[in-house]
């Protein structure tokens, strides 16, 4: 795939034409800086020719760890949502679907996989408009590496969903992604959790998840110094 012969860029802030060119031929590999530059770009005049160009050395690079954005993956999942993929033809989409599914299964039974699952979660929601396959894989999936990954996300996670914010930024629908997350958590993790003999302060702030006004905010668990 290429870019379309007449896409541009601006060659003060992107890149030089010649750059510019390799786009327009297929499988031609990109250094690491272009391939950051292209992906990040927000004002391509067709998002999804240019994904579709990048994405087989794209993919590479993400699931080895060798994409960094500086904002957190969810940065990532915008750069696919901007390609519009799911409008692709059909077995373009099937194959990014399986891709996605793939990479998110693998990364949630290693120890230490090259995207923290905290962050991939929200690469996949963002690419995807949804969290529902991701958290229903996750939930389904009966195995201690992800109880451990689904402990450090919920650490993570837990001060800004008790302050009623998405942890990441969100391309849309950030108050019903947030509110599908907390639900999620609420419902599902404790029992996974108290088996990783997790600290006690994170089950209760997982449980404040559950509730509004001044039930959570009264409630003597509730971490006032921090908000």
């Amino acid at each position: 795939m290429t870019a379309r012969s007449d896409e541009t860029q601006c060659d003060c802030h992107w890149g030089s034409e010649e750059e510019l060119a390799r786009l327009k031929v297929p499988d031609v590999e990109l250094d690491p800086d272009l391939l950051h530059r292209t992906w990040s770009a927000p004002d391509w005049n067709d998002h999804g020719a240019v994904l579709r160009r990048i994405l087989p050395q794209f993919a590479r690079a993400l699931v080895t760890g060798l994409v960094e954005p500086m904002f957190g993956m969810a940065e990532v999942g915008h750069a696919f949502a901007r390609g519009s993929w799911r409008e692709w033809p059909a077995r373009q989409t099937v194959t990014v679907w399986e891709f996605l599914h793939a990479w998110w299964a693998h990364s949630l039974t290693q120890p230490k996989p090259a995207v923290p699952v905290h962050e991939l979660l929200a690469l996949c929601a963002e690419a995807s408009g949804t969290l529902r396959p991701w958290l229903s894989a996750w939930e389904a999936l009966d195995h201690r590496t992800a109880d451990r990954h689904l402990a450090d996300a919920a650490a993570h996670w837990e001060y800004e969903l008790l302050g009623d914010r998405l942890p990441w930024d969100a391309w849309d629908n950030a108050d019903a992604l947030r509110t599908e997350l907390s639900a999620w958590l609420v419902r599902h993790a404790p029992t996974r959790l108290q088996a990783q003999d997790v600290p006690e302060e994170l089950l209760h702030r997982i449980r404040l998840m559950g509730l509004t006004g001044p039930a959570r905010w009264e409630d003597p668990h509730w971490p006032d110094h921090r908000y």
